[in-house]
């Protein structure tokens, strides 16, 4: 192959993968602005442990979902910095009728629940924040990322 067509080769190689992350970036953060803004608001709590990173979600945060090209992920995630982690998921998908008394979540609990005993919760109903969000922005994602590619192909 003639030296200069590897050249511009590695550029547009170059040049895709910069379009591509900037277009993930970009998606990562409009997705994570239309979540906030579904997320039912209580505190504030919630809302503000939303949030995207590359890689992998941090340590105590739920990974909510991953974005992946052929090299970079990024992770969209909820819960880091809450006491319970898993608040982002029963928020998103609702709870069924539990007891909130000590051991109320184990088979026994269930048991002494039905007999009239423990600590009832009623259940919460789903309030979805994170999958509206995505099917409102997929199509919007894959768009923005074939203009930035196409912009950055030009310019090589």
């Amino acid at each position: 192959m003639q030296p200069a067509l590897e050249a511009r080769l590695a550029r547009a190689v170059s040049a895709v993968s910069r379009g591509i992350e900037r277009a993930m970036e970009d998606a990562a953060e409009d997705l994570v602005q239309l979540m906030k803004s579904l997320v039912p608001v209580k505190e504030g709590d919630l809302r503000a442990s939303i949030g995207w990173t590359w890689g992998l979600a941090p340590e105590g945060a739920l990974s909510v979902d991953t974005v992946e090209s052929s090299e970079k992920q990024i992770t969209i995630y909820a819960g880091l910095g809450l006491s319970i982690p898993a608040v982002a998921r029963w928020v998103e998908f609702g709870t069924d009728p539990h007891s909130v008394a000590k051991g109320g979540g184990t088979v026994a609990g269930q048991v002494a629940l039905a007999a009239g005993q423990g600590r009832p919760h009623p259940g919460a109903k789903p309030h979805p924040y994170f999958f509206p969000a995505y099917r409102q922005k997929r199509r919007a994602i894959v768009a923005r990322m074939r203009r930035e590619i196409k912009k950055e192909l030009k310019g090589v």
